[in-house]
């Protein structure tokens, strides 16, 4: 049995994009453009005081809306400009986007929804959310390419 849980708690969807790395950064550490792409419909907009660009360990807050409004504060908790961000929130599940270039000036963008370390692992699989955020994920992706291509 290997001893990363990673594989089992983790899903992802991957797209080429027709932009650099550097381009598509940008608009991921810009929290008040995560409504821009977001395919899940659930962010409305980054909270006053957010950083206008995210660096490892900032914290930013985001209205919501699944159902209901409410607020939720992130952290980042990972983080290699133009190549990789992510963060979680009190749940500890964690949102991450990898870019990794091609030689046609393309960049391969995979968002992952890990929930290996949430607080709940059980009660995100009962509640279906590594299917449905696979699918927001996926809408996620046209819309970062939608708003990062020229």
């Amino acid at each position: 049995m290997p001893d990363d849980p990673r594989p089992r708690f983790a899903v992802s969807a991957s797209l080429v994009v027709n932009a650099s790395p550097e381009k598509i950064f940008d608009v991921l550490a810009d929290p008040s453009r995560h409504a821009e792409f977001d395919g899940s419909g659930s962010v409305q907009r980054a909270r006053p005081g957010a950083p206008s660009r995210l660096a490892l360990g900032d914290r930013f807050g985001m209205e919501m809306k699944i159902g209901f409004r409410y607020r939720i504060r992130n952290e980042v908790v990972d983080f290699e400009a133009n190549r990789r961000i992510a963060w979680r929130h009190f749940g500890r599940h964690v949102w991450r986007y990898e870019l990794e270039p091609d030689a046609d000036g393309r960049t391969l963008v995979t968002e992952t929804f890990d929930w290996s370390t949430a607080r709940s692992r059980k009660v995100i699989e009962l509640m279906g959310y590594p299917k449905k955020n696979l699918a927001a994920m996926e809408a996620t992706l046209e819309r970062l390419a939608e708003v990062v291509e020229p």
